[in-house]
């Protein structure tokens, strides 16, 4: 008998084909906060995700929570970011597409609310609303 195909064997599922989690860092999503409230944070660092092109933003909030999102073109540690429907129109801040003007290029938009990002995600992507 001959050998199976390649796509067979990877659909098996062997740890050759298995995604290691060494070096992962965390999910690159955003943090489940209700964007009625608004709530400010800083960068602290810029870390780089093996397997990931993009590099991840580590932010610090006002509580004292830290999250990790995909950075954005731009960002740098010490910048300030907003997140809520009252935050004002600038690279980084996280607001409802319904309150972002025609025009404005985004970045890491949501599917359903709080999937924490789905389209335009990867590096150095972005569209225009």
């Amino acid at each position: 008998m001959g050998k199976r195909p390649l796509v067979r064997r990877r659909g098996r599922g062997g740890m050759q084909y298995r995604v290691s989690a060494t070096g992962k860092i965390a999910p690159a999503k955003y943090p489940s906060f209700e964007l009625s409230e608004n709530h400010d944070g800083e960068i602290i660092d810029l870390v780089h995700e093996r397997g990931r092109d993009a590099p991840l933003a580590k932010i610090r909030f006002n509580d004292g929570s830290i999250s990790f999102i995909p950075a954005v073109i731009g960002a740098k540690i010490g910048s300030q970011i907003q997140f809520g429907l009252k935050s004002k129109i600038a690279d980084g801040n996280v607001i409802s597409i319904q309150n972002i003007p025609d025009g404005t290029t985004i970045c890491n938009v949501e599917k359903q609310f709080g999937d924490g990002g789905s389209f335009i995600k990867s590096a150095g992507t972005n569209a225009t609303v």
